[in-house]
């Protein structure tokens, strides 16, 4: 609204109406005192109101179009005695009822003959505010889009300046729309992409020639920090008020990226895995077969030079299935025996332990969060891990530092199983094992859990400590994260399933060999089922050796039909793994159909989940390759007895 002085005119009231009459007819002219009460009331008011003359004259104008006014009318009064006009948007109502939004303009005339009058000219500019009000409807859809889009919305004109910048595009750039508006797009790009911007939209203004407009592409962006990411951008184009304006839509690819590459990671690492599981589960086979003769060998010579060196090959063989062991855990091919377990309990008894084999010069901490920390896990082998990457952390601080060790539930929802596609929901027992020492190089991160690689030196590591934790944890049900930075130190987090009632099954007996000369044995009849004939003999003659009559067979199909043919079998001796299309799993619940009494031991040089000793198998019904002969003799008396 703005004010604008006119001096004040004397005329006579018959000027006036000639005025009213001579202007009316085109212009909606009202005159009236500064009590309201309508003098004239001109031809264009009758059209605009519905109003005719003789029913406005005479009526006090602010109550005949119930006028509403943008300030109170004491002031515009002011204005018109001391300005003599005043100017500005009012409201009034039609004689049908509905408003009528005018630029009103008020003047004060003084006739020579009477007193001071107003004549008030009103233009109807109803369909301008409509128009205003849907415009503003529309600006305000559109800010609405812009502020809750998931996507980056920018909007440049045809010189590359930003016109818009979307809430979205604020937090993935990490720069305000108002320090980025009427600035040239090229400031979220970087180099060479920030010198070439201009001539990109240059030539394509001069040639029309598409680099980007209209396809969908993965381009580099760059934050306000300087930092560089990957997105995808596309780019729409139209024209307002004859100029070219482009609409870009910008996706983060940064979450996309990191997923498909732990998924190629992981799939590699599952690659990995079956090769050397199927590795260790062979060479288990062939160590069956070396020390179980070494045994029989020793068991028939006499004590003389040869003793030591069939003992020291005896070790050797030892070693070797620890060797194949690792590689089956990180194979996720190892039997388990889960058992319900307390992790504050279970790493406080191993702290000691872990406190001498670290040595004086590491502090060793450990952190306890919350309570109710009960796992189902297999005890033993948890710890066995925790003792690799301990082991691990002291080579990584030769000159000391520091080892804690943080236990605590965690809640794993939906968006963290978004970033790790192989990890389910739910609650979580936590352990963090955080040193302090040189830390890793993303290369050396990234292969990290791979068997038989090592930063150390040769004949100080195998490289199968991490790649046995990662298989151990992944088998158990649970997820394994690396942390670690060049001379910042490296945290390890596993993370297993939380459960909450106690287990009710007794933990399995440990039936490791004793110190024992005389094998217990038996006279029952054992069927020993295995596909390799060298494995096969080594059984046999074992089994042989402690009393028992033994049948053999190569395979599921025909141990049926000697189960069919003999009553007398008292023990089933199987391998699971087999040829044939029957698995020693299958073998087991026919036999079980034919002699519901069998007693059944299985073995094999590796076991998949699902299969060893796990879901089917009883308490004492396992035995892992390669195996002592007193592992052999416990167990069978163990399930005959």
């Amino acid at each position: 609204m703005s004010h604008r002085f006119i001096s004040p005119r004397t005329a006579s009231k018959q000027v006036l109406e000639a005025i009213v009459r001579i202007m009316g007819g085109a212009n909606n002219i009202i005159v009236h005192g500064f009590n309201g009460i309508i003098i004239q009331w001109s031809a264009g008011c009758e059209n605009m109101y519905g109003w005719m003359c003789d029913e406005a004259v005479g009526k006090v104008v602010d109550d005949l179009l119930s006028t509403q006014f943008p300030e109170p009318i004491e002031e515009i009064h002011r204005q018109l005695r001391e300005n003599n006009s005043w100017q500005g948007e009012i409201i009034h109502r039609h004689k049908d009822g509905y408003d009528v939004y005018v630029t009103s303009r008020c003047m004060v005339v003084k006739p020579s003959d009477g007193e001071a009058v107003i004549i008030q000219t009103d233009n109807d500019i109803s369909d301008l505010k409509r128009a205003e009000s849907e415009v503003n409807a529309r600006e305000a859809h559109l800010r609405s889009i812009l502020a809750t889009v998931p996507e980056a919305m920018i909007v440049i004109d045809e010189r590359g300046l930003v016109t818009s910048f979307s809430t979205a595009a604020e937090k993935l750039f990490g720069i305000q729309a108002d320090d980025i508006c009427d600035r040239n797009i090229s400031n979220l790009m970087p180099n060479p992409d920030r010198d070439a911007h201009d001539d990109y939209i240059a030539r394509y203004i001069r040639t029309g020639e598409r680099r980007i407009i209209g396809y969908g592409r993965v381009v580099t962006g760059q934050r306000a920090d300087g930092s560089k990411f990957p997105m995808e951008l596309h780019i729409g184009e139209t024209t307002a008020n004859g100029e070219r304006i482009f609409t870009g839509f910008v996706r983060d690819l940064t979450g996309r990226y990191k997923i498909e590459e732990d998924l190629r990671q992981a799939q590699k690492m599952e690659a990995v895995g079956q090769l050397t599981g199927g590795i260790a589960h062979d060479f288990n086979n062939l160590l069956t077969v070396i020390s179980g003769n070494l045994e029989m060998i020793e068991a028939k010579l006499a004590e003389g030079p040869l003793s030591p060196l069939l003992r020291e090959v005896q070790e050797a063989a030892g070693d070797g299935a620890k060797l194949t062991e690792q590689l089956l855990a990180f194979g996720r091919r190892q039997p388990l025996n889960p058992t319900l377990a307390d992790l504050v309990q279970l790493v406080s008894s191993f702290t000691d332990l872990l406190r001498r084999t670290l040595g004086e010069n590491i502090d060793l901490k450990t952190v306890i969060v919350g309570s109710n920390h009960n796992v189902l896990v297999d005890s033993p082998q948890l710890q066995n891990a925790l003792l690799n990457i301990a082991l691990n952390a002291r080579d990584a601080m030769p000159r000391g530092g520091s080892l804690t060790t943080e236990i605590k539930r965690v809640y794993l929802d939906a968006d963290y199983a978004k970033m790790y596609p192989q990890v389910r929901t739910g609650n979580f027992v936590l352990i963090s094992v955080t040193d302090t020492g040189v830390g890793m190089s993303d290369e050396v991160k990234e292969h990290a859990f791979e068997p038989f690689f090592t930063t150390k030196d040769v004949g100080s590591g195998t490289g199968l400590g991490l790649s046995m934790v990662y298989g151990f944890v992944k088998q158990s049900g649970g997820h394994l994260q690396l942390y670690s930075e060049v001379g910042r130190g490296t945290t390890i987090r596993i993370y297993l399933p939380w459960v909450q009632a106690a287990a009710t099954k007794a933990d399995i007996a440990d039936t490791r060999s004793d110190s024992r000369d005389v094998l217990p044995g038996g006279t029952e009849t054992v069927l020993v089922v295995e596909d390799d004939a060298r494995v096969r003999r080594v059984a046999v003659a074992r089994l042989s050796s402690m009393g028992y009559k033994v049948i053999e067979a190569s395979n599921a199909q025909a141990a049926l039909e000697v189960l069919a043919e003999d009553q007398t079998i008292a023990l089933l001796f199987t391998d699971i793994v087999m040829p044939g299309g029957m698995t020693g799993h299958e073998l087991a619940k026919e036999a079980r159909i034919v002699r519901s009494d069998l007693k059944i031991l299985f073995t094999s040089g590796y076991a998949e989940p699902g299969l060893g000793g796990r879901e089917f198998a009883t308490p004492g019904s396992w035995l892992r390759k390669p195996y002592t002969a007193k592992d052999l003799a416990v167990r069978v008396r163990e399930l005959l007895d």
